[in-house]
């Protein structure tokens, strides 16, 4: 993997990493339904502006593969956590959240897209003890309610690591914006009856509003872009390793804009989650230096 293209999933994290904040301060003003399709909504809109910009067709002939990517992708994981927000802290949906790569490994060596091996391996286990140390994760009571939400965050990491790879193969047919543009559409269109149904109980403060906007237009519509972009250049399972650095600037930005304390074990946790995404990428920074070094007389 090229240095700019783990520079860019960095980059990616970092901007994915402010979703849990921003679905703390949301979902319980709007309700998950709401939430959900009005940040699949405002990412529609965005994506849309950008294809006539582009001048970009609409990729019609192909609604039934975007209508697939745009549930696994979009509409179950949005919605899933969006509701077990309402149960679960937020180190809790991030660390499960991070399963999506096993998920993501798995899908691409079902579909024989990326082979799996122990250095992938390797890599989930160095990742999900990185994020467990990021997040300090602390008692919850159990309940029936918590043990749904969890498998609820379980669910929309399963859907985004089954669909990756999916939409790696995708690409071969439609320009990463296209993909983009139709899966938020698409599953704009499966959210909708919930919302509306939803919609009378739902508390449009304008803090809730403007993580929506956030979400929407920069987490949602252009980090999604920016997201197949990439997944063209790399590996499925390659592109998915953000997943496991979300929580290290999940934590920052709730530091810095929430006043939350930053957890002790977030620089062991950080080596560890940087660790796992170069064995699972595969980036090494110095192999250049190496086959300069080797390739001397």
């Amino acid at each position: 993997m090229k240095t700019k293209h783990f520079a860019q999933l960095v980059a990616l994290s970092a901007l994915w990493g402010a979703s849990f904040m921003l679905i703390r301060i949301a979902s319980p003003a709007l309700g998950p339904n709401v939430l959900a399709a009005l940040r699949i909504g405002m990412a529609t809109l965005t994506l849309a502006v950008l294809m006539r910009t582009m001048r970009h067709p609409w990729p019609t002939g192909h609604w039934r593969e975007l209508a697939l990517l745009g549930g696994l992708a979009v509409a179950l994981p949005f919605l899933l956590f969006a509701w077990a927000a309402l149960q679960l802290p937020a180190g809790y949906s991030a660390l499960l959240n991070s399963t999506a790569v096993v998920f993501g490994i798995i899908a691409s060596a079902w579909i024989k897209e990326d082979a799996l091996t122990l250095r992938k391996l390797a890599g989930c286990i160095c990742g999900f003890g990185g994020v467990a140390l990021i997040v300090g994760l602390g008692p919850v009571a159990p309940s029936a309610k918590v043990f749904v939400a969890a498998l609820a965050c379980i669910g929309g990491a399963a859907g985004y690591g089954f669909a990756t790879p999916l939409m790696k193969r995708a690409l071969s047919r439609m320009e990463p914006l296209q993909i983009a543009a139709g899966i938020h559409a698409l599953g704009l269109l499966m959210l909708a009856p919930l919302a509306a149904w939803s919609w009378p109980q739902a508390h449009f403060t304008p803090g809730a509003l403007l993580a929506v906007a956030i979400m929407g237009v920069v987490t949602s519509g252009l980090a999604y872009w920016m997201h197949i972009r990439i997944l063209a250049e790399v590996s499925s399972v390659a592109a998915m390793s953000p997943t496991f650095m979300i929580p290290v600037f999940g934590v920052l930005w709730g530091h810095l804009f929430l006043g939350e304390q930053l957890s002790t074990g977030i620089f062991a946790g950080g080596a560890l989650v940087l660790l796992a995404s170069a064995l699972i990428t595969g980036f090494n920074p110095w192999q250049k230096w190496l086959d300069a070094v080797d390739a001397k007389p």
